[in-house]
C-alpha cells in the first residue's frame, strides 16, 4: 500500500470532519506495555493509527483538520537509544515518507497541541480507548482557554472519532482483501499441519522409538511456527487449542493436557499478517477417526454453517446467518435428544424459549479485519429504533440489525458444547464442537477466505490418514 492510500484516507477523514462543521482530529497510537521489570511485551500499534498512516513506532500522534492539513509526532532520532532498541524514523524524515504536512518530535506535543486546538469548531478523539486521553485533552483545551482574552477561540464541542473510522474500516478496499486472504491461507496450512501431527503423534510408536506424550502446547507450537514461518508478525489472538472436555470452554487457552485418541481437539487460532487478522476454528478428532457420536454432532455443526453461509450476501442482514444457524442447530438437537420434543417442543419452541442456549451460547459471527473482532456498527446507521424482547424478556428499544455490504468481512462459526447434565445423553458428554470461517461479502455472495483446510468429516480423516 502506498503513502497515496493512506493520504486518501485521511483527506476522507478532514472531508468527514467539515461537513460536520470543522475541527480537528487526534488520536494516539498504543503506548507500549511492560510485561515485568525491564521486559515489555511484543509491540503491537494501535489499529485506527495505523489504518491513517502505515506507522508503527510507539510514541506517535496525528492529528487531522477540517481543512486537510496533517500534523505527525513522533519520537526524535537518538542514537545511543537506537543501538538498544532499532533505528527510528524521526520529524524529518516522517513528512516525506508519511506524507504528512508537518511532524515534530512528541517532546514538543504538550507545547503544540493547544496551538493546533485553537480555533477549531470541535476536536474529535476515540472515546475510551486510551486511557487517560480525555484527561490530556482537558488539560490542553484549558491552555487553549486561558488564550481566550488573546483572540484564541476555544473548540466548543467533543466528538468519538471512532464512529468515523469505524464506517471506513467496516468496508475493505482490495489491499485489505488481498491481506486477509494470505492471512487467511497461512492460518488454514497451520491448521492442517496441527492435525497432521495430532495423528502422528497418537500412532503407534516404532519400536525402540522414544514417545513423546502428545499434548495442547504441542499443537500450539506447531500454529506458531507455520504462523511465523511464512511470514506473519503475530496471532491474531491467543490461540485455543482444547482436547477433550476442554472445548466446552469457550475461551479455553492451549494447556498441558494430554490428547488422548478418541477425544477430539477444537483449535481456534489465526494469524495476524500486516496488522490484519485472520480467524479459523476446527474441531478434529485427536487420533484422525471420529466416533458415531462426534460424527452426528459434527456434522449438525457443519451443516448449520453451511445454512449461515448461504444467506450471507448483500442485502441480508447481520443477524441472518445467526438465525439460519440457530434453526439448524435447534433442529438438531430435537432430533438426537439433547433437547427432549415432549418438554421443548418444535423447533419454533426451542428458538422462541432460548432453550438451544444450553448447548450453543454464542453469536455465529463477528466483524473481522485488522483487529479479529473488529470495529463497526452492528446495526443499521440512520435507522429509527424499535421496541423489542431482548433474551430475557424484557421491552428495550432496537435499532434494526446491520444490512450487508460487499466488502464487509465476518466470520460464520456456529457450534455445539455439552457438558454433563441431567437428561442429555451420556454419549455426547464433554463434546465441543465449533467450524469458523472468515467470510468476505461479495457481489452476489460470499468468499470463504479460510477454506485452505479441510471441513468435511471425510475431508478431515483422510487428511489425518495421510
Amino acid at each position: 500500500m502506498t503513502q497515496t492510500d493512506y493520504q486518501k484516507r485521511r483527506a476522507l477523514v478532514a472531508k468527514t470532519l467539515k461537513a460536520a462543521g470543522g475541527g480537528i482530529a487526534l488520536l494516539p497510537t498504543a503506548p507500549e506495555a511492560p510485561r515485568n521489570r525491564d521486559s515489555d511485551y511484543p509491540y503491537r500499534h494501535d489499529s485506527y493509527f495505523y489504518y491513517l498512516t502505515g506507522f508503527t513506532e510507539p510514541g506517535s500522534w496525528l492529528t487531522i483538520d477540517s481543512a486537510g492539513k496533517t500534523t505527525l509526532f513522533c519520537r526524535p532520532k537518538d542514537l545511543e537509544r537506537e543501538i538498544w532498541d532499532g533505528i527510528r524514523l524521526g520529524p524529518k524524515a516522517a513528512v516525506a515518507q508519511l506524507g504528512v504536512d508537518e511532524a515534530f518530535s512528541v517532546d514538543e506535543l504538550d507545547a503544540r497541541m493547544p496551538l493546533l486546538l485553537s480555533n477549531q469548531a470541535a476536536v474529535w478523539f476515540p472515546f475510551a480507548t486510551h486511557k487517560g486521553l480525555e484527561t490530556q485533552v482537558d488539560g490542553w483545551l484549558g491552555k487553549v482557554r486561558a488564550r481566550i482574552r488573546y483572540g484564541a477561540e476555544c473548540p466548543q464541542s467533543q466528538h468519538d472519532l471512532c464512529r468515523v473510522l469505524d464506517e471506513m474500516r467496516l468496508i475493505k478496499d482490495a489491499h485489505e482483501i488481498a491481506i486477509l486472504r494470505r492471512a487467511g491461507s497461512i492460518s488454514a496450512g497451520a491448521h492442517i499441519r496441527a492435525m497432521q501431527t495430532s495423528a502422528a503423534m497418537l500412532r503407534k510408536p516404532v519400536k525402540g522409538a522414544a514417545h513423546v506424550v502428545p499434548r495442547e502446547y504441542h499443537l500450539e507450537a506447531e500454529l506458531l511456527h507455520e504462523f511465523r514461518r511464512h511470514g506473519s508478525q503475530y496471532p491474531a489472538y491467543t490461540s485455543i487449542v482444547a482436547a477433550g472436555a476442554n472445548a466446552c470452554v469457550l475461551h479455553y487457552r492451549a494447556g498441558d493436557t494430554e490428547l488422548k485418541s478418541g477425544d477430539l481437539c477444537l483449535i481456534d487460532a489465526g494469524c495476524e499478517l500486516e496488522g490484519y487478522a485472520s480467524d479459523i476454528t476446527r474441531t478434529f478428532p485427536a487420533n484422525g477417526k471420529f466416533t458415531p457420536a462426534q460424527r452426528t454432532l459434527y456434522d449438525i455443526v457443519l451443516a448449520a454453517q453451511v445454512a449461515a453461509i448461504k444467506v450471507t450476501k448483500p442485502g441480508k442482514r447481520f443477524t441472518d446467518p445467526h438465525d439460519a444457524a440457530t434453526r439448524v442447530l435447534a433442529q438438531g438437537m430435537l432430533d438426537i435428544g439433547l433437547l427432549d420434543k415432549k418438554k421443548h417442543g418444535s423447533v419454533d419452541d426451542v428458538l422462541q424459549s432460548g432453550a438451544y442456549r444450553q448447548f450453543y451460547m454464542h453469536r455465529t459471527g463477528h466483524w473481522m479485519g485488522m483487529d479479529v473482532h473488529d470495529c463497526g456498527d452492528y446495526t443499521e446507521p440512520g435507522s429509527k429504533p424499535r421496541q423489542e424482547r431482548d433474551p430475557l424478556g424484557e421491552m428495550v428499544m432496537k435499532k434494526p440489525p446491520r444490512i450487508l455490504r460487499a466488502g464487509m468481512v465476518l466470520t460464520i462459526e456456529p457450534g455445539i458444547y455439552v457438558r454433563p447434565a441431567k437428561g442429555v445423553p451420556k454419549e455426547f458428554w464433554n463434546i465441543g464442537i465449533r467450524i469458523e470461517d472468515d467470510a468476505l461479502v461479495t457481489a452476489k455472495g460470499c468468499e470463504l477466505m479460510t477454506r485452505g483446510v479441510p471441513v468435511t468429516a471425510d475431508e478431515i480423516e483422510a487428511l489425518m490418514r495421510g
